[in-house]
């Protein structure tokens, strides 16, 4: 199968994308500290039955920076413009941590345009999941050290030990480090001060289509009991829980991932159009 290429979707900020195969899209969209490079052992698999297009946000990876402070609602207008850049009536959404939160803003803002949501290792909104105290810790080592001077690359090992399963090899490491140190600083911090001041919850029992919760076992961020109180209050959800696996699960065991969401999506496959 031939390679994924890279692309861009015109307009301010030009939004950049890695895609390949044909049929019902299916959207991958990072966390706060990735880029679409995060979902490369993804987009070979998914192409097959798929056209799998991963996404760098606004203010990531080739994407460009932005003028201003960043709305977190901003993120899923991006969303809408990759959907009609493609001329899609609705498609398969896949969000990973912040890219799972952005999933769940978009679907009230837009329901008609989402076929299915696959939420991985995230959260409905802070003050639904977490105390103040850990908001303010997860703040604390992301932004503190780089408004005091450092770059991005000098924090990635610290945070990217924090999010990483235990039972992960160098190798898993090695990608989300490459991956942090690769950030656009200021826009990175726009970011974080952006999804924790963003306090809209998402009404997770209006979510009306299918949905499938993947959560490492291991990940201490976005836990497995919280996938499962997710799961709880989505009707008629999946959930899924991949052992050995930590905060980046699609890229710790990349083999499983992929097979849970890919029958997940083949059930479903057709909604998207």
């Amino acid at each position: 199968m031939a390679h994924w290429t890279t692309d861009f979707i015109p307009g301010k900020p030009r939004i950049a994308f890695d895609h390949m195969g044909e049929g019902p899209l299916v959207l991958f969209m990072h966390g706060i500290g990735g880029n679409r490079t995060n979902w490369h052992d993804q987009l070979p698999a998914f192409a097959r039955r798929f056209h799998a297009v991963a996404w760098d946000a606004r203010g990531y990876g080739k994407s460009d920076d932005y003028d201003g402070p960043l709305d977190f609602g901003d993120f899923a207008g991006d969303v809408l413009r990759v959907l009609d850049h493609f001329k899609v009536e609705k498609a398969h959404l896949c969000g990973l941590s912040m890219g799972g939160r952005i999933a769940q803003d978009f679907y009230p803002r837009h329901p008609g345009r989402v076929a299915t949501m696959v939420l991985c290792d995230t959260f409905p909104g802070y003050d639904a999941s977490f105390t103040d105290a850990q908001r303010a810790e997860f703040v604390r080592i992301r932004k503190e050290p780089l408004v005091r001077g450092k770059e991005p690359k000098d924090i990635a090992p610290v945070v990217a030990k924090t999010l990483i399963g235990p039972k992960a090899g160098p190798d898993k490491l090695q990608r989300l480090v490459d991956s942090m140190s690769a950030l656009h600083k200021e826009s990175y911090i726009k970011t974080v001060e952006a999804t924790t001041h963003y306090n809209r919850v998402a009404d997770l029992p209006n979510i009306k289509v299918p949905t499938l919760l993947v959560f490492g076992g291991d990940d201490t961020l976005t836990t497995p009991e919280l996938g499962r109180r997710m799961h709880a209050q989505i009707k008629g959800s999946a959930f899924v829980e991949i052992k050995d696996a930590g905060h980046l699960c699609n890229i710790e065991k990349p083999e499983l991932f992929n097979k849970a969401v890919l029958a997940f999506l083949e059930k479903h496959r057709d909604l998207a159009r």
